[in-house]
């Protein structure tokens, strides 16, 4: 399904889903808006994208600032005139046992994952609201629906950003729609920020089925290309020989 080119920002773009989903969203004809903190995969990726046809601009961006995301979304917005799509993909998964006490690592996923998304809402809703319209992508993950041994700290960020994504749907007049997608287990670089080793080495076969992070970048084009009238709210796509 193709639909009118949109202005699309994606944060957490140099790997994984969000630059799957640079790269998707790219061959359906948006225009991007790249953000990360390593701006050497940005700048290839651009690349890569413009050498095909495509239209992005890329940016450094950290999500635990509010400034630097309030810049980032201010930069999309001079550079296209407007900013139709926010896809809070930043993440990270640190996972540990709450007795290993790794509080350094618990403070890091409610920065990242919980705070970067109410810093992209922050920074975007304001502009949505004043062009007329928007969409909201927020990536959850399974984990916003069950918790297991390693990942409470994990699974309590995505429980947040699942309820902060339909708090944001029901504020909505109609104009700024609100999609959440939960990925189950896909290859990314997440598992490797796990310092515990034990966590480490269940996540190796938690991980042995995965999906690709095209098959998300999928999910997440379906939802953008739908028409105005049409909010796709929740998304949980899961491999089909997993369990979990």
């Amino acid at each position: 399904m193709r639909n009118e080119a949109k202005v699309v920002a994606i944060t957490g773009a140099s790997s994984g889903i969000g630059e799957a989903t640079a790269r998707r969203l790219a061959a359906d004809g948006h225009r991007l808006f790249l953000g990360a903190r390593r701006t050497d995969r940005l700048d290839a990726l651009r690349r890569e994208i413009e050498e095909a046809g495509g239209t992005a601009e890329f940016r450094r961006l950290d999500v635990t600032d509010a400034a630097d995301v309030r810049a980032f979304v201010a930069a999309a917005l001079d550079r296209y005139g407007r900013v139709d799509v926010l896809v809070n993909n930043a993440g990270v998964m640190p996972l540990s046992p709450l007795d290993a006490l790794q509080v350094d690592e618990w403070d890091r996923m409610i920065d990242v994952n919980v705070r970067g998304v109410l810093h992209g809402i922050a920074a975007a809703l304001p502009v949505m609201r004043a062009q007329g319209g928007g969409h909201f992508v927020n990536i959850a993950s399974v984990g916003a629906y069950e918790v297991s041994p390693t990942a409470a700290v994990y699974c309590a960020t995505k429980y947040a950003v699942r309820a902060m994504s339909e708090g944001l749907r029901q504020e909505s007049d109609g104009t700024v729609r609100v999609t959440l997608v939960s990925p189950g287990v896909t290859e990314s670089e997440l598992a490797e920020g796990i310092s515990d080793p034990a966590a480490r080495e269940a996540m190796k076969a938690y991980r042995a089925v995965a999906l690709p992070a095209s098959a998300i970048a999928g999910a997440i084009a379906y939802a953008v290309a739908q028409p105005a009238e049409v909010d796709v709210n929740e998304i949980v796509v899961r491999p089909a020989a997993s369990a979990q």
